[in-house]
């Protein structure tokens, strides 16, 4: 069977079509599973997995993977032999069980922001495959759970660029991953589509007449724009790279918009822009890494050794009642995720509210940081702007300008971003539509049109 596969920086969905409709499957409690994923030690994942495996993929992935095998199950004997637990979570499971053990086991959101990053070794891409992997299994495990039969073929979508500026460098090894991923998880045929055309394709149903559509999908984790002609004289060409008339993408996303409101509303209370006793302010880029989640780099500068000593020797010359102790616990206990998880939970609030209070027990007893939709406004507008260069290069590859601009993904609900486009293009046509599943639906379209 062919379904579509929307794996998504924040969510993975997928959907199949029904008499001409596409269906979102439900995945749990909702079509949608958060694109997270908690293990015992990061070492434990490949002996894990193994047995996951759909038994024609099994021999293969003890090929590519033996000796991490063999280092998970003797890590894997110890933490069952110390009671602790010895299991994959995923979604909501995987969140809670980082949340109740901040500084136990190992904790990954949005994994799909890294694969594309730069300067990844093979022991990093080999982590990050086992990481799409144990995703994919559960997705299309709880899919064939509800459909009753296999589901070997997928169109799965992809942005137009993983790594914002760094080339097709990025593009080809994160296509790699996925690919890889795809075939272990045991699916014999894999094509991939731009999300932004695969929105397209939803929202095109909808169209009586033939139309321009500039279609702006912002996801979890990056942003990506298509200028694309669509309408009924289309619908049903398979090949549609002639009505393609532009593209452009970039790594700026919904998890961009929860750090940066991170550092702009929380990190204050944990010390920056505080003065040391020389007169020289605290080092911004040490806030920025402890909030950069979705930046391998930044977070391994953060949690290295390097830094625990840089901030033992900070607190020496800092000014009495410094808040900078704030920030080491976070690094003690791993907490970055926890605090961008609150700063998120506040974005959300301030799409209907003036102001929302986040509890940070975890950082210091009755501490509470208040964010604003000032402070939402301004940690906002360079991603904004940035977005907007990317509305105007899609439509500068088409040389013409949309009849409508259809607004999808996870941050197409912000107010501040409707108010945006709306200003940015007057007078066009905006329109919405299922925020979180209109690219899991246009793959399924396409997927029919390709396999069916």
């Amino acid at each position: 069977m062919h379904v579509g596969f929307d794996y998504g920086t924040s969510n993975c969905a997928m959907a199949v079509m029904e008499q001409g409709t596409p269906r979102l499957l439900t995945l749990g409690d909702a079509p949608y599973l958060p694109s997270t994923l908690h293990a015992p030690h990061r070492d434990a994942i490949a002996g894990l997995l193994v047995e996951q495996l759909p038994s024609s993929r099994r021999n293969r992935y003890l090929t590519l993977r033996g000796p991490q095998i063999q280092r998970a199950q003797a890590l894997r004997r110890t933490l069952r032999e110390e009671g602790l637990p010895d299991q994959l979570s995923m979604g909501e499971a995987a969140l809670q069980a980082y949340l109740e053990e901040p500084d136990e086991g190992y904790y990954i959101k949005s994994p799909k922001s890294f694969l594309g990053a730069s300067g990844l070794n093979s022991a990093q891409i080999a982590l990050f495959e086992d990481i799409v992997l144990a995703m994919m299994l559960q997705v299309k495990a709880r899919a064939e759970a509800l459909l009753g039969q296999p589901v070997t073929r997928a169109v799965i979508g992809r942005p137009v660029n993983f790594q914002g500026l760094s080339g097709e460098e990025s593009n080809r090894q994160a296509l790699a991953i996925l690919s890889e991923a795809a075939s272990l998880a045991g699916f014999d045929e894999v094509a991939f589509l731009f999300e932004p055309v695969a929105a397209g394709f939803e929202f095109e149903a909808r169209l009586n007449a033939d139309s321009t559509v500039l279609v702006v999908d912002i996801g979890g984790g990056t942003t990506d724009c298509s200028m694309l002609r669509m309408g009924p004289s289309y619908r049903q060409q398979l090949d549609r790279s002639a009505q393609m008339l532009g593209h452009s993408g970039q790594r700026i996303g919904g998890n961009d918009f929860d750090i940066r409101l991170t550092v702009e509303g929380i990190m204050p209370l944990l010390g920056m822009h505080e003065l040391l006793k020389t007169g020289k302010p605290l080092p911004h880029p040490l806030f920025w890494d402890a909030a950069a989640i979705n930046d391998v780099a930044a977070q391994s500068r953060f949690y290295g050794l390097t830094t625990g000593r840089q901030l033992q020797d900070m607190l020496l010359d800092c000014q009495p009642g410094s808040l900078l102790p704030r920030l080491i616990r976070l690094r003690e206990h791993k907490l970055s995720h926890q605090v961008v998880w609150r700063a998120e939970r506040g974005k959300i609030a301030l799409s209907s509210e003036a102001q929302s209070q986040q509890p940070l027990d975890e950082l210091d007893a009755g501490l509470h940081a208040v964010l604003t939709r000032n402070q939402l406004a301004l940690a906002a507008e360079p991603l904004l702007e940035k977005i907007g260069e990317l509305m105007d290069e899609a439509i500068r590859q088409a040389g013409t300008r949309p009849d409508t601009i259809f607004v999808t993904g996870g941050s197409a609900k912000s107010p501040l971003l409707a108010e945006f486009i709306r200003q940015r293009l007057p007078g066009i046509q905006v329109a919405g539509g299922d925020d979180l599943g209109s690219v899991a639906a246009g793959l399924a379209r396409h997927a029919e049109r390709l396999f069916g």
